[in-house]
């Protein structure tokens, strides 16, 4: 089990917050298995977003502020995608270039390959 990270969750007034005996109940911090907001880490959007207001900033500063645009060019603009069919036909998998339009076969593996990238 494991605690909501939300900074106010305590504070929020809510039944399955609320612990201790008859006429002295005091709230906490919500504790489950799976949480579904910060990725898994926060009980609600109200919990995720006390947190980001409270170590938004110091986490951008922490973990690198973007400083300069990224650029979505023909050499980084690669994306793995897979064609369904029916008809028992098998599915083809292919690279698909967002800045050009061009599309390359791949097989099944490469497409399943997180480490598999097509950047020419």
């Amino acid at each position: 089990m494991k605690y909501c990270q939300g900074p106010q969750c305590h504070t929020y007034d809510t039944k399955d917050r609320k612990r201790g005996p008859k006429g002295n109940k005091v709230n906490q911090t919500r504790r489950r298995s799976s949480f579904y907001y910060l990725q898994g880490n926060a009980c609600s959007m109200q919990c995720q977003d006390d947190w980001f207001k409270q170590y938004g900033e110091q986490a951008l500063n922490h973990f690198g502020r973007i400083t300069e645009p990224k650029k979505l060019e023909e050499h980084n603009a690669w994306r793995k995608c897979r064609r369904w069919s029916w008809n028992d036909q098998p599915d083809t998998y292919y690279s698909y270039n967002v800045a050009t339009g061009e599309e390359r076969p791949i097989s099944e593996a490469q497409y399943r390959d997180n480490n598999y990238t097509l950047n020419t």
